[in-house]
């Protein structure tokens, strides 16, 4: 085949060389045009459907449902050849070749055909040298003789097979487009010699390649009218070719995946309209870094605005392309963003007014605007929005000891695909330091906000959120007022509020008082450590300030009681440590029958003696109100009598306590809540009375199974092996550290209880096959799961990040996790993912620290949920 193409080269023709499944075989352009069929657009191509579903399934574990989809929809609106053009670099083809093709592979399988161009600068740099040819440079552009173009344009072709070849064992067709592709002149030819200067693209060789079901793999090497071969730099036949073409996206893949700023910090977008003048102004912008971003916005001012720029690591395509948060340098034109201070600043009011209400249509919209308008028209306000008004956003100042609000932000599809809403946001924190806004709950973009946060709190549906502010006091202040009336705290300044109120008319008020839950958002590496946070390790302390409601007494104000019955085991240890942290509960009570009457050590808020609380003690501190939540931290079968203790102390008061007990005794209990909060509905553990802390073995188990439970093709059997600590304290041959140096203890091969547990909750049969071993803490479970069809194992582990996107307790990662990197720690780490040569059994691996997420820190979410408290609060997050 090289031989073929290197005969046309020389002889001047016109010819390409296009490759066929099995075979391989020369067309000439002009015939190839002639067989042309209608040219295919998103609504024409043969991808299958069912595939294409589980490549939208699987993209979602890079970004959310809402991003993909959104960004499919908009790639597959235009024809095919003006999706993206992707060049590659020399350096790409010889270091990153398979993460290139896997990625051009998963955007073939989905339907879509980048248009890809590359260059081989290195390889031709070495090539020189080896020929006794010394590579020569002006201004950056290599000169190019005789013997330069004949070695340069025999590397083209064989780089661009072996592109072409890799695709193919991908089961992507490649055509390649090596000759004929690029019309141009010479550049300079008594400077630079035999370099090309574009003056023309073969825009129907590339939409017939597209046609047929190819992507199109052209060199930059270019032809005069008398068909002279020049050589083309590769960033240069990127841009004539995304001039032809007017693609959505031109990516430039690089080693270094993007731009960096002074610090060596990524950037992670330019908006030129509102940045560049400032970029150029900086020292740090010189070289290399000035020239890529001049040249690119030289290329986007001829685009139409909707392209953009993106300099990303080849393993990072999917990323960039499908998610708003991408994954290296975006660059784009942006849209100069306006602002107004008076109504009267507005050219069209009508227009204004058509902004505010679209979306929002409902019983008095428009009259509820039009009220909201005139409220303008009397309060200070900041306005934001571009020119064609995609977004706008309205700022009430900080005023009165009131922190500045975001009153309202309507974005269209169209102002969240050209980021103009991070323009936005990005011109929002430069000119308030600090800012508070609401969302509904059920927003797609919920996520996006999140980003935007430093906090935020959750009541009835509505989400408010906040940045900027460090002031504990004040955050505490603005969680009450939201928690107590919801959007209605904005008041007036809120024009949700206002057409929620107008849609509400004449039914129940708007503000109740309900139990509501707050979070950290993530927050932006380059700001300060949220409040109540370390820059290291942190410990998440947004808290709901007011008592629990329908959990403690209305009149009670303070932390919440606890009582820790069982105190001497290392799990009631584990607690005591945690309760020492947690900035809303006290514990006022320990019982042991051994340790009675000693101090409790561990713990320093206050002096607490060990005590050996009776049934009929629990019966009365229960009548008298004394405890806002019990914990039973006994044996399995010994909690009973003084569960039905507090249900006694239950009757004739007013008080309702908590109860959550760490044994098994109440898990198999239908009365009883189920609290593991990462596979249980969370609002089902915050309302309930009594909960059942899940069994250690039993939690990492679930959370390595769940995500699979809807593909198994059978049971799934699970090699479990814990330290001895999992043994108790009790002396017995299970944690005797003589009897397990060496050694490793099976016990219960069939029908523990924790393979009872799992299956019930799981609704499938496992098998569970406990060992002991001679480390103190940590378990580690080893599970084979066979699956009703084939699967890959990217597949597979792309379904677990999923499932546990947001998850703050479970960590996916790539490699079997660790026992020793476990221990300490508060959540549980899931790997593995191996899956044999029959894509129908993976083999999972999950490890827990037995006695913190397998006991006390899943005992304090499910605490902290049933009480009003932030879930995580008092854990250090993982």
């Amino acid at each position: 085949m090289l031989s073929a193409a290197a005969v046309a080269l020389r002889a001047g023709a016109r010819r390409t060389v296009r490759r066929l499944p099995g075979k391989t075989r020369a067309i000439p352009v002009a015939a190839s045009l002639r067989r042309q069929r209608p040219f295919s657009t998103s609504a024409t191509r043969k991808t299958d459907l069912t595939t294409r579903g589980m490549i939208v399934q699987t993209l979602s574990s890079v970004g959310s449902k809402r991003e993909v989809q959104q960004y499919l929809s908009l790639f597959t609106s235009v024809s095919s050849q003006r999706f993206a053009v992707i060049k590659v670099g020399g350096a790409i083809l010889t270091d990153y070749l398979d993460e290139l093709c896997s990625s051009l592979a998963f955007l073939y399988t989905v339907g879509l055909y980048p248009v890809i161009v590359h260059g081989a600068g290195p390889q031709l740099n070495s090539l020189l040298e080896q020929a006794g040819v010394e590579p020569q440079f002006e201004e950056g552009i290599r000169v190019t003789d005789v013997k330069t173009l004949r070695v340069a344009r025999d590397l083209f072709m064989r780089e661009n097979l072996k592109l072409v070849n890799k695709l193919e064992e991908k089961g992507v067709h490649a055509q390649p487009l090596t000759i004929g592709m690029f019309r141009a002149e010479y550049l300079n030819k008594e400077k630079w010699g035999l370099v090309g200067k574009v003056t023309g693209v073969n825009k129907q060789a590339i939409e017939t390649a597209i046609s047929n079901g190819y992507l199109p793999i052209l060199t930059s090497m270019a032809e005069t009218d008398d068909g002279q071969i020049l050589n083309v730099n590769a960033d240069v036949a990127a841009a004539e070719l995304a001039r032809a073409l007017e693609p959505l996206k031109v990516v430039y893949l690089s080693e270094k995946g993007g731009l960096f700023d002074a610090a060596g910090q990524k950037i992670s977008a330019i908006n030129l309209d509102e940045e560049f003048d400032h970029l150029m102004s900086q020292e740090w912008v010189k070289y290399g870094t000035r020239l890529k971003i001049k040249e690119i916005k030289e290329l986007l001012d001829t685009l139409p605005r909707a392209t953009s720029v993106a300099i990303i690591h080849p393993g990072d395509l999917q990323k960039e392309l499908f998610t708003d948060s991408g994954a290296g340098t975006l660059i784009r034109r942006g849209s100069k963003l306006l602002s107004a201070t008076s109504l009267s600043e507005f050219e069209d009011l009508d227009a204004l007014k058509s902004v505010l209400v679209r979306d929002r249509e409902g019983p008095d919209a428009k009259e509820t605007v039009d009220k909201y308008l005139e409220y303008l028209n009397e309060n200070d306000f900041k306005a934001y929005y571009d020119g064609d008004m995609n977004a706008l956003a309205i700022v009430l100042p900080a005023k009165d000891g009131r922190q500045a609000t975001l009153a309202t932000l309507t974005i269209t599809k169209s102002g969240w695909l050209t980021n103009v809403a991070d323009n936005i946001f990005t011109v929002l924190k430069k000119e308030h330091p600090s800012l508070v806004w609401t969302v509904k709950e059920d927003d797609e973009n919920l996520g996006w906000f999140f980003d935007k946060a430093d906090g935020s709190i959750t009541r009835d549906g509505d989400v408010m959120f906040w940045y900027g502010i460090d002031n504990g006091d004040e955050i505490m202040r603005l969680m009450k007022d939201f928690t107590l009336n919801g959007r209605a705290m904005l008041g007036n300044s809120n024009l949700e509020s206002r057409l929620h109120r107008a849609a509400k008319t004449g039914s129940k008020p708007f503000a109740q008082q309900t139990r509501s839950y707050s979070t950290l958002a993530r927050r932006p590496v380059d700001s300060a450590p949220a409040f109540g946070l370390n820059t290291g390790r942190g410990y998440v302390t947004q808290t709901n300030p007011n008592p629990p409601i329908g959990k403690k007494n209305a009149s009670k104000e303070g932390p919440a009681r606890v009582a820790l019955i069982g105190a001497r085991g290392y799990t009631g240890q584990e607690l005591v440590r945690l309760l020492d942290s947690h900035p809303n509960m006290d514990l006022r009570h320990v019982s042991s029958r051994e340790l009675a009457g000693q101090k409790l050590e561990g713990y320093n808020k206050s002096e607490v003696i060990y005590e050996s609380l009776s049934p009929d003690d629990v019966r009365d501190m229960e009548k008298r109100g004394d405890i806002d939540c019990w914990v039973m931290a006994l044996p399995n079968g010994v909690c009973k009598p003084f569960v039905e203790a507090v249900y006694e102390g239950r009757k004739g008061s007013n008080h309702k306590s908590v109860i959550v007990d760490l044994s098994a005794d109440y898990r198999f209990d239908n009365s009883w809540t189920y609290g593991l909060p990462e596979l249980v509905q969370r609002n089902n553990i915050a309302d309930a009375t009594q909960i059942a802390n899940p069994g250690c073995y039993a939690t990492a188990a679930q959370l390595g199974i769940a995500p699979l439970v809807e593909h198994l093709g059978g049971m799934p059997h699970i090699f479990g092996v814990s330290g001895y600590s999992g043994a108790g304290t009790k002396p017995s041959p299970k944690n005797d550290v003589d009897n397990l140096t060496n050694n490793l203890i099976p016990y219960s091969l069939t029908g523990h209880i924790h393979e009872r547990e799992v299956s019930s909750q799981l609704g499938a049969q496992v098998a569970f096959i406990p060992h002991v071993a001679v480390w103190f803490r940590g378990i580690h479970h080893t599970i084979s799961i066979p699956l009703k069809q084939s699967m890959t194992s990217r597949d597979i582990r792309q379904i677990y990040q999923d499932r546990y996107a947001g998850e703050k307790l479970v960590k996916v990662v790539g490699e079997a996790p660790l026992v020793k990197n476990i221990s300490g720690k508060h959540g549980v780490e899931i790997g593995g993912f191996e899956v044999d040569k029959t894509g129908k059994r993976v083999v999972v691996c999950a490890t827990i620290d037995n006695l913190l997420k397998g006991a006390a820190t899943q005992c304090l979410q499910n605490m902290n949920l049933a009480l009003g408290y932030a879930e995580y609060e008092g854990i250090p997050i993982m």
